[in-house]
């Protein structure tokens, strides 16, 4: 079994590694420390070689110097790398090529230093195009993060100023109902009024300051309650239960917050008229076939004899079947011991969310 704690460890080293990686070449603005410590690296490589030549067989005047040369340009950079590589040859080519302690040269000595010439030079280019690569994916990481950020700070600044922008729009209707005397059309500004400020709440909770998403069970429950409270109404319970596992994008869920908030009114204006109390249930589940249910039901006075929600005037329901069709639902109200809003709309597979 894997070891989790273990895991994240190793995760945490990881990045840490790749912190450091994307950091090289160390020094770039202290050249001067930076050909020092090439300098000491050849001098190792010549401390070890001398140590080593006890043990080792004629013929290997390089052996120390490769990584000397590999270190230096992967921590330093390819300058230092360069400087270290020549430094290296010289000590390699006085030390252990010659008989003596002199700087010959003939055919043989030529190929050696050509051959250690080559290996390292391969080495150094390897390395910078290695570090170049690395730093260029650092800055477009960077940069992609950046845009990232402000893309999210824009949207989240755009959902404020629309959310604010329906506020006002619902205060003026609210205003422009003073100088109206016409029943109908007061109670038509009226409604428009809480619609436009309800959206207005909708939106800020999908999208708080915070730039989270607020799981569907808290905002189902918020919005319960607001509806609850715009209607006046503290003598009406509710309960809210929400399948684990639904997650439902914002373009789905304004539409669905709307049909919650309609079946809500209806039910506190048609089934508890009067001021009686009574409770009002809420479920959004997991149905057959792919599907999402979301019932709002009741036990209060039921609906009305004959009544047909295909012939309603009712302009709350006919918002509700227009936006039903608009999440390729369907809705339906019906009387089953108590009075159900139910609303069947189709969900994506596991793992996926409403469009």
């Amino acid at each position: 079994m894997i070891d989790l704690p273990s895991l994240g460890g190793w995760e945490h080293m990881a990045g840490r590694l790749q912190t450091f990686v994307e950091r090289l070449p160390l020094l770039v603005d202290r050249p001067v420390f930076a050909a020092l410590a090439a300098i000491g690296a050849a001098g190792l490589g010549l401390l070890l070689r001398l140590l080593a030549s006890p043990w080792m067989p004629p013929g290997y005047p390089f052996l120390t110097f490769f990584p000397m040369v590999v270190a230096s340009t992967l921590l330093l950079g390819w300058k230092p790398g360069t400087l270290c590589a020549v430094i290296s040859g010289l000590l390699a080519w006085y030390f252990f090529i010659t008989p003596t302690t002199v700087y010959a040269f003939d055919g043989g000595i030529a190929t050696a230093l050509g051959f250690f010439a080559l290996v390292v030079s391969m080495e150094i280019i390897l390395i910078h195009a290695l570090q170049t690569f690395v730093a260029q994916a650092a800055r477009e990481r960077e940069t992609s993060r950046a845009l990232a950020e402000n893309r999210e700070l824009l949207f989240r600044e755009l959902q404020h100023r629309v959310s604010n922008n329906l506020q006002v729009v619902a205060a003026l209707l609210s205003i422009q109902k003073r100088d109206v005397t016409d029943a109908k059309a007061r109670a038509a500004l009226d409604e428009a009024s809480n619609r436009l400020a309800l959206i207005g709440k909708i939106s800020r909770q999908l999208h708080d300051p915070g730039g989270a998403r607020a799981g569907m069970g808290p905002f189902l429950e918020t919005l319960c309650g607001d509806v609850l409270a715009a209607s006046g109404r503290d003598d009406i319970m509710f309960d809210v239960a929400v399948d684990e596992g639904i997650e439902i994008e914002p373009d789905a869920a304004i539409p669905l917050a709307l049909i919650v908030a309609e079946s809500i009114a209806n039910a506190v204006e048609h089934g508890f008229p009067d001021g009686s109390a009574g409770r009002i249930d809420l479920r959004l589940s997991h149905g057959s076939r792919d599907t999402l249910v979301l019932e709002v039901s009741d036990g209060g006075a039921g609906l009305p004899e004959g009544f047909a929600l295909e012939t309603s005037d009712s302009l709350g329901l006919r918002i509700v079947q227009t936006l039903a069709r608009q999440l390729r639902g369907s809705f339906s109200l019906v009387s089953e011991g108590r009075t159900t809003a139910r609303l069947t709309m189709p969900a994506k597979p596991a793992g996926t969310t409403i469009h």
